[in-house]
C-alpha cells in the first residue's frame, strides 16, 4: 500500500473532523507543491512538504471533549482562518468563537467574560497536544523522522509570534513555512476567491509568514491557486507525490490503519481504545467461526478503520449525557457512510469499506446506515456488527455506566430477535470470554502508573484520579510525570494515544468523569 493513500485518506478524514469542504486539504497539497516546485526546493523538501501538508490537521481531534466545554461556536469558523494573521484578527476569532450560537447580545458577552480567561489557560496546553498527537500519528505511519520531526513547529509563525514560541523566521523548517501559506491560501481562497486569498497572504508576509514563500505565491497564484475541473482531486493529490515513493507492507499496514482508528477515538474520552478493542474481539470471533486467515485479517483491518466517519458528527453530540434530537440522531446515523466516503478513494481502502460501513447494519434493516437486510450483509460485515455492538456495550458512554460481561451477553437477545446473526454473536461473545490476561506493562510502567494512565485516557483531571485512588494531588501528579517520562509524551492527547495502542484502556475499567456543559 502506497503511504500517500493512507497519509490522504487521514486528510479526508481531518477535512471532516474540522468541518472543511471535503478534498479541502487535498487542494491545499496541490497549493503546496505547486508552490515548492516554484520554490525549486530539493526532493527531501519537497516529500516534507507534501507529507506535513496532508497531515497538518491530523491532531485535530485532540482534547475536543475540552475544547467543547469552552467555545459554543467554531473553531473552524472562527479561529484557524487568523492563525496567521495579526494578534487582533487572532483574539477576535477566539472572542467570536466562544459564545454558543443563536444567544442573545447580553448572554454572548456573559459567556464571553466566563470563558476567555479559560480559553485563554487551555490554549497552550491545547496546541502543544495537537503538535505531540500530530507527530505520533506521523511516526505511526512509518513516516521518517525528518518529517514527523517536523510537527512540533507545527503552529509556529515567521515572525516568532507563534503560541508557542518555539521558533521563527529560518528556524521554522522550509518545508512547514510553504505548508502554512498553502493551507492558508488554499482556504481564504475557498472563503472569498482568489483575489482575497492574494490579498491575505500579502498582508501575513513578514509576520505569519515567509515573505519569500508568501509573494511566490502571490506572484503565481493563477497558476498556484488554479482547480482542476476534474470531479475529484485524489489522482492528482497522489500523483504529486515526490520521488522514491513511500510504501507500506504488512505490518506496517496494520501499524498505519490502528493510527487511523486512534485518530477517530480520540474524539472522546469515552471512546479511547474502541476501534482497537472492537479490531481485537472481531479477530478473535473471527478465528474462532474458522474463517480462513485473509478473511480473519480483512475483518481485523476493517474494524481498526470502522468508526472513521465518527470525526464528522460534532464531538458534543458524542459527549451528550441526554437523549439526542432528531437532528443530533441523524448526523449519529451517517457516520458509518461518512467511513465510506472516506475509505472508499483508496484503491486499497476501498476494498475495506463495505465490512466497516456496515458496522450498524441489522438483519431486519432496523440499523442504519443503510437498513440492508441480512442476504445483504456478509459473514464479516455480521461479524464486525456484533463485536461492535459488544464492545460498545462494556465501555461507558455518557447517558449509562458500562454493563457488566454477565449484562453485555445480553447480546443474545438481539440474534433471537433477528436483529443480529446468532452465530456471529456466539462467536464474538466466546471470544470475549477467553481474552488473554495483561502480562507486564508497555515501557517500564508500574502498575499503579498504568492505572493512571488509563484514567487520563478515559478523561479525569490530576484532581480526579488523586480522589479516584485516595491518594494526594501531589502524588498523582508524580505518578503522572513519571508516567510521561517513561513513555515519552508530554501531553494527556499523546498519554492517551499511547494508552490506546498498548491496551491500558479496557472497555468499562473505570468511569469517565461528567463534565459541565458550557455556561
Amino acid at each position: 500500500m502506497r503511504t500517500a493513500e493512507v497519509a490522504a485518506t487521514l486528510c479526508l478524514a481531518t477535512d471532516l473532523g474540522m468541518g472543511f469542504p471535503f478534498e479541502q486539504g487535498l487542494h491545499g497539497t496541490l497549493v503546496a507543491m505547486r508552490l515548492a516546485d516554484r520554490l525549486g526546493v530539493d526532493r527531501a523538501t519537497a516529500s516534507q512538504t507534501y507529507y506535513a501538508c496532508l497531515l497538518m490537521y491530523s491532531g485535530c481531534t485532540t482534547d475536543s471533549d475540552v475544547t467543547t466545554e469552552t467555545f459554543g461556536g467554531s473553531l473552524t469558523t472562527h479561529v484557524v482562518p487568523a492563525m496567521f494573521g495579526s494578534q487582533r484578527e487572532v483574539l477576535t476569532g477566539i472572542v467570536r468563537a466562544l459564545p454558543t450560537p443563536g444567544s442573545s447580545p447580553p448572554a454572548r458577552a456573559l459567556q464571553v467574560a466566563r470563558r476567555l480567561p479559560k480559553a485563554r489557560r487551555e490554549r497552550d496546553p491545547h496546541l502543544a497536544a495537537i503538535c505531540e498527537v500530530a507527530q505520533m500519528l506521523a511516526e505511526r505511519l512509518a513516516l521518517p523522522p525528518s518529517i514527523h520531526g517536523l510537527f512540533i513547529h507545527l503552529t509556529e509563525r515567521w515572525d516568532g509570534k507563534g503560541p508557542l514560541g518555539r521558533a521563527e523566521a529560518d528556524e521554522i523548517p522550509l518545508a512547514l513555512r510553504i505548508v502554512h501559506v498553502a493551507r492558508d491560501a488554499a482556504l481564504q481562497r475557498m472563503l472569498g476567491g482568489e483575489e482575497y486569498a492574494v490579498r491575505i497572504v500579502r498582508e501575513r508576509a513578514g509576520h505569519g509568514f515567509d515573505p519569500e514563500v508568501a509573494a511566490c505565491l502571490a506572484e503565481g497564484a493563477p497558476q498556484v491557486l488554479a482547480l482542476e475541473r476534474e470531479p475529484s482531486a485524489w489522482e492528482e493529490t497522489l500523483g504529486c507525490e515526490p520521488d522514491p515513493r513511500l510504501t507500506l507492507d504488512g505490518e506496517a499496514i496494520d501499524g498505519a490503519l490502528r493510527a487511523l482508528g486512534h485518530f477517530a477515538d480520540l474524539i472522546s474520552p469515552y471512546l479511547s481504545g474502541h476501534s482497537t478493542g472492537v479490531a481485537g474481539l472481531a479477530r478473535a470471533a473471527a478465528e474462532r467461526s474458522r474463517l480462513d486467515e485473509t478473511d480473519a485479517a480483512a475483518i481485523w483491518r476493517a474494524a481498526l478503520v470502522h468508526d472513521l466517519g465518527r470525526v464528522a458528527v460534532h464531538p458534543r453530540i458524542w459527549q451528550k449525557p441526554a437523549v439526542l434530537t432528531p437532528d443530533e440522531w441523524e448526523h449519529v446515523r451517517l457516520h458509518p457512510y461518512q467511513t465510506e466516503r472516506v475509505l472508499s478513494r483508496s484503491d486499497f481502502l476501498s476494498a475495506l469499506a463495505p465490512t466497516a460501513g456496515a458496522h450498524h447494519e441489522r438483519l431486519d434493516r432496523s440499523g442504519y446506515h443503510r437498513g440492508s437486510a441480512g442476504a445483504e450483509l456478509t459473514p464479516s460485515a455480521r461479524l464486525l456488527a456484533a463485536a461492535d455492538a459488544y464492545h460498545a456495550m462494556t465501555e461507558t458512554r455518557p447517558y449509562r455506566d458500562a454493563l457488566s460481561t454477565e449484562e453485555a451477553d445480553e447480546l443474545a437477545q438481539d440474534a433471537s430477535a433477528g436483529r443480529l446473526d446468532p452465530d456471529a454473536v456466539t462467536a464474538v461473545i466466546e471470544a470475549a470470554g477467553h481474552q488473554a490476561p495483561r502480562l507486564e506493562r508497555p515501557a517500564g510502567l508500574t502498575e499503579r502508573e498504568a492505572e493512571v494512565i488509563a484514567m487520563l485516557a478515559r478523561g479525569l483531571q490530576t484532581k480526579q484520579v488523586a480522589g479516584a485512588l485516595g491518594i494526594s494531588a501531589k502524588t498523582a501528579d508524580h505518578h503522572i510525570q513519571s508516567s510521561y517520562r517513561k513513555i515519552g509524551v508530554s501531553t494527556r492527547a499523546g498519554a492517551t494515544l499511547f494508552a490506546m495502542e498498548h491496551g491500558l484502556v479496557a472497555s468499562g475499567e473505570l468511569p469517565i468523569a461528567q463534565r459541565e456543559a458550557p455556561s
